[in-house]
């Protein structure tokens, strides 16, 4: 029988509190460059709600971090095998958990149960280091988490699994500016990037459901969902239906309200595909998804993608 984690230290390092102070001077040092070069990046309502939407968000992890540890830890105490603790074993984790995270992300805009929980991070119209801040707070009623913790079963200490997370977590801050283009062509095609990932906040229907990665783009351009930023596209940024309001609460809940009342309403064989199928999905046809919102823009322009 494997030892169990009651009797090892199960010690994560929180290196998102540690890196709080860093997201601070950069957002600071972002407003400054947009203020002389790009005014509009900034709008002090919407950085307001994205400051909310953070510290809720940090409020909701806390309340729900026991549970999600005690899940974890579960899994490792039923592992089918133990990994050592070294560095090729984190190593090893960090790429996994990346993975796990591409598809999570995937899911969130492709199921809309998901995307419930995730699409306040796409509602703002700005794409600004404070747009990061955005992140949900109803992710574990959603059950998202399970996407991320499942290695513990294979064999990966929690610890590792954890500390991986934040890391990336981390990582995906940096790529939420206008303040820095194209990065080296070497880097591109390895590592998600501010131009990488302004194609995925953006609502052209080109960009549309594109470059879901966390860390490395590669995913992204293994598995079809990859999107380059074109120069001749002017970005525009949120969700194809925009929130139009500051509202905390509606940012936080509108689309749970609205999935509710699809399902609500609709035909009893339809239910069930108001939750599960993807966002835009209706029985009737008379509502679009980011499928078909692409398709017809391509035929329209007579182009493809990248």
């Amino acid at each position: 029988m494997p030892e169990t984690l009651s009797s090892l230290d199960l010690q994560t390092i929180d290196v998102v509190t540690y890196a709080v102070p860093v997201f601070v001077v950069m957002m600071l040092t972002e407003m400054i460059w947009a203020a002389r070069r790009a005014p509009q990046a900034y709008e002090p309502r919407d950085t307001l709600t994205s400051l909310a939407l953070g510290l809720g968000s940090t409020i909701a992890g806390a309340l729900t971090a026991g549970i999600v540890l005690f899940a974890t830890v579960w899994l490792y105490d039923h592992r089918v095998a133990t990994l050592p603790l070294t560095w090729w074993a984190w190593a090893l984790c960090f790429v996994l958990d990346d993975l796990n995270y591409y598809w999570a992300h995937r899911t969130g805009h492709r199921v809309r149960w998901f995307w419930a929980a995730h699409i306040n991070h796409h509602s703002s119209q700005h794409y600004n280091l404070s747009t990061a801040l955005r992140q949900t707070w109803t992710g574990f009623f959603a059950l998202s988490f399970i996407f991320r913790i499942w290695p513990a079963f294979i064999g990966f200490h929690p610890a590792i699994i954890l500390t991986v997370g934040g890391i990336n977590l981390i990582y995906q801050f940096w790529i939420h500016t206008e303040a820095i283009g194209r990065m080296p062509r070497w880097l591109e095609a390895v590592l998600n990037t501010p131009s990488h990932h302004r194609v995925h906040h953006a609502t052209n229907p080109l960009y549309l459901d594109r470059n879901y990665a966390g860390v490395f783009i590669v995913w992204d351009r293994l598995f079809g969902s990859f999107q380059r930023e074109r120069d001749d596209l002017s970005i525009s940024y949120g969700i194809v239906r925009q929130l139009g309001s500051f509202n905390l609460l509606h940012a936080v809940f509108h689309e749970w309200r609205a999935m509710a009342a699809d399902f609500w309403h609709a035909p009893f064989k339809h239910k069930l595909s108001y939750l599960v199928r993807a966002p835009g999905w209706s029985h009737d046809g008379s509502r679009e998804g980011s499928d078909a919102i692409r398709a017809r823009w391509q035929e329209r322009q007579g182009v493809t993608g990248e």
